[in-house]
């Protein structure tokens, strides 16, 4: 696996980093911009010292085993995934990322706890003229908890909004995508390494 650790960087420059990574900056037709990335990021981890990035890229090894257990190919080689630290301490990570909603693609981001949690879910950038509801609390609220071992799947562990079905189960395989590569690319890798 080759991964490229970041050095402290400020808001902005992350908020290049994501947006080259995504291939474009938030464009301007969307029905519903709510954060940016350093907006976003800042509102994840308000204490913290740092947020730094780890761009991983997905060898064959990890491709296989992300593969497996989403039952679906990555639609990206790379990810960045956010390390907010304290010190030494990591107080948690974050996943930007794009699912497919009916039509547009819908940016957004997941908040996870150093064990791989879901603690926050936001829609970033909502594309489609409707079923913008996605973006409600008590509908983001159910991915709380969440962890690699759930099934986070609309209309198995996760309630699907009338109105918007699609955008519900894009935005499940988006969390639950979030949750299997930080489990796989950061947690279990870490895990394995020597202590000492």
């Amino acid at each position: 696996m080759s991964v490229v650790r970041g050095s402290p960087v400020k808001h902005l420059a992350l908020a290049l980093v994501v947006g080259l990574w995504l291939g474009a900056s938030l464009p301007a037709r969307a029905a519903g911009t709510f954060f940016t990335t350093p907006q976003v990021l800042k509102e994840f981890f308000p204490k913290s010292q740092r947020v730094t990035y780890r761009k991983v890229k997905l060898g064959p090894a990890e491709l296989a085993a992300v593969q497996g257990r989403l039952g679906y190919r990555p639609a990206r080689p790379e990810y960045v995934i956010f390390v907010a630290t304290t010190g030494e301490h990591v107080d948690g990570y974050a996943i930007i990322d794009e699912e497919l909603g009916q039509h547009e693609q819908i940016t957004f981001a997941v908040k996870l706890s150093p064990e791989g949690v879901v603690e926050r879910h936001e829609v970033m950038v909502y594309r489609e003229s409707y079923g913008e509801e996605i973006t409600d609390s008590r509908f983001r609220r159910q991915f709380q908890g969440k962890t690699a071992k759930d099934p986070v799947r609309a209309g198995v562990d996760i309630d699907v909004v009338t109105g918007a079905t699609i955008s519900s189960r894009s935005m499940a395989m988006g969390v639950r995508r979030a949750l299997v590569l930080l489990d796989e690319l950061i947690l279990k890798p870490d895990q394995d390494a020597p202590k000492g």
